[in-house]
């Protein structure tokens, strides 16, 4: 198997809304963003999968130098081999893809966050870097178009970290800012054990309106000069939407049920957006 074959298949079986949006692109370009996309996932599973935080921070550290080894032509992973090309055709910045890697290395030093000011800088590196790398595969002409792609990464972490409350929570993680909890009544202990108060209620209300506002201050950011290139972030951005209507419709039960939208939804959505935008 290719190093962009594996890529595709890594990209394929993860389900991911992210993988419907690649469909429609240009060969090229759809398998750059599919490397990228397959780098985001060996990275974040090597957090999520090692028990061990010494031998998760040891991978993460293999990881740097073969980002490193990706700009000197000489990767081992296959990910890292497909991501050659990616790079070099789309001028893809070395400090992004290691940016990534700090961020899932917040996730091994810190399960919580004082307030938004902190998260956002996880929620930059994880997602708000990956929008820029995005943006840069998928093509632009005004740079006004990164402060775009860095919303939109900001905007799709926040709907994660909404729809993930208690699957999170279960990971000794919980993203939500501490000084909101506080602000608005609910404790760390209502959330360990999945009491869905009232409370809780206004605060996640109070979460899906701030990234609501996020989605529609990148909107705005576009320029329409670069609408056509980036349909594939829209696509992205309306099946992430989308999630976040179907969370707040079911009542955001978040630590109880993980809300989901079945692939062939995620199909009719990311054609219908292409076809319009």
């Amino acid at each position: 198997m290719n190093p962009h074959d594996y890529c595709q298949q890594r990209a394929a079986q993860s389900g991911s809304s992210f993988y419907y949006s690649f469909l429609f692109l240009p060969p090229l370009r759809r398998r750059a963003i599919t490397a990228l996309y397959a780098f985001c996932r060996e990275v974040d599973d090597v957090v999520d999968e090692c028990s061990d935080v010494n031998v998760a921070r040891l991978k993460l550290a293999w990881w740097r130098t073969e980002i490193a080894s990706i700009y000197a032509g000489s990767p081992q992973h296959p990910v890292a081999r497909a991501l050659v090309d990616a790079a070099t055709d789309f001028r893809l910045p070395q400090e992004h893809l290691q940016a990534i890697v700090d961020g899932m290395e917040m996730d091994l030093d810190c399960g919580r966050y004082p307030d938004f000011a902190a998260l956002r800088v996880y929620c930059h590196r994880v997602a708000g870097v990956v929008g820029l790398l995005s943006a840069e595969i998928f093509g632009y002409r005004d740079p006004r178009t990164l402060e775009y792609a860095a919303d939109l990464g900001l905007a799709f972490q926040l709907t994660n970290i909404i729809r993930d409350v208690g699957e999170d929570m279960r990971r000794q993680r919980i993203y939500l800012p501490l000084d909101e909890l506080e602000k608005h009544g609910v404790t760390i202990a209502d959330i360990t054990a999945a009491r869905e108060t009232g409370n809780f209620q206004q605060l996640m209300a109070f979460q899906i309106e701030r990234a609501l506002g996020i989605y529609r201050r990148a909107y705005a950011a576009l320029p329409d000069i670069d609408r056509k290139a980036q349909r594939a972030g829209l696509v992205m951005a309306a099946i992430y939407r989308t999630l976040l209507n179907e969370v707040q419709a079911d009542g955001c039960h978040v630590l109880t049920r993980r809300t989901s939208l079945t692939p062939l939804r995620k199909l009719w959505i990311a054609w219908k957006t292409w076809m319009t935008v």
